[in-house]
């Protein structure tokens, strides 16, 4: 960790394009730090307490999204903008941040998180869970911009900000979330089919509001998965089994 901090301060002398290099061996550096540090002696981890942290760091994000949502939205009204304007926007905006934490809280991942390598796995693979939730927050700002007339971006590349950060939030919880948890069944079809419809919706006149109304039907379609009987999900040791190998 020394190391890696000193060669952030020297980065700061180098001349372009090396700084954008060594930005990248940097960041290559500090993620391997806990990976390399574990090789040596292992620590001590509660599986339920390190679900909890990263839960509630999603948390945190999802909540970050909201705020930047109610601002955009706000900061539009303040200027006698009409509601009905920002009505789909808005609609479809708060569908799919409350879906997203649904769909992310839905699973109890510490039930799986049954070895060191499963944990590694887990956890750098929250780096979408939370890049994308934020984007998705980010990406509701441009719209409401874009239906104001005040984004600098098309239409497409307006719906894009929103669309493409919530299929990857979908696809990265599915992944981590989803599939250790049942191998076998129609509903660990639900999320990628999802997913790309979301994808789809971009080109439609109101992607904020479809994908909001894709990611609800997403969330519906998870509970009735999950109270459907019958073998179409196999014991938990065998999901555990295949997510470490």
């Amino acid at each position: 960790m020394t190391l890696v901090q000193i060669g952030w301060v020297v980065r700061l002398a180098l001349p372009q394009p090396w700084d954008v290099v060594a930005f990248g061996v940097l960041v290559v550096a500090e993620l391997a730090v806990p990976i390399w540090a574990e090789q040596g002696a292992r620590t001590t981890w509660h599986p339920e307490h390190i679900a909890e942290r990263y839960g509630l760091f999603t948390l945190i994000v999802l909540g970050e999204s909201v705020l930047a949502a109610t601002v955009a939205i706000q900061s539009e009204l303040d200027t006698k903008v009409a509601v009905a304007d920002l009505a789909s926007t808005a609609v479809g905006g708060m569908l799919t941040v409350f879906s997203m934490w649904w769909l992310y809280f839905t699973k109890d991942a510490a039930r799986f998180l049954t070895s060191l390598k499963i944990g590694f796995i887990w956890g750098y693979g929250h780096y979408l869970i939370f890049g994308s939730a934020a984007a998705v927050g980010a990406g509701l700002g441009v719209n409401v911009d874009h239906a104001m007339g005040r984004a600098h971006l098309g239409s497409t590349a307006a719906a894009a900000s929103f669309t493409v950060p919530a299929a990857v939030f979908v696809t990265a919880v599915w992944v981590l979330h989803w599939l250790p948890q049942h191998i076998l069944g129609w509903h660990n079809a639900l999320a990628p089919m999802f997913a790309a419809a979301i994808l789809l919706s971009t080109f439609t006149a109101q992607a904020v509001l479809v994908t909001g109304l894709l990611m609800a039907a997403l969330v519906f379609a998870g509970i009735l998965a999950v109270r459907e009987p019958g073998p179409t999900a196999r014991p938990l040791a065998l999901a555990e089994d295949q997510l470490a190998r």
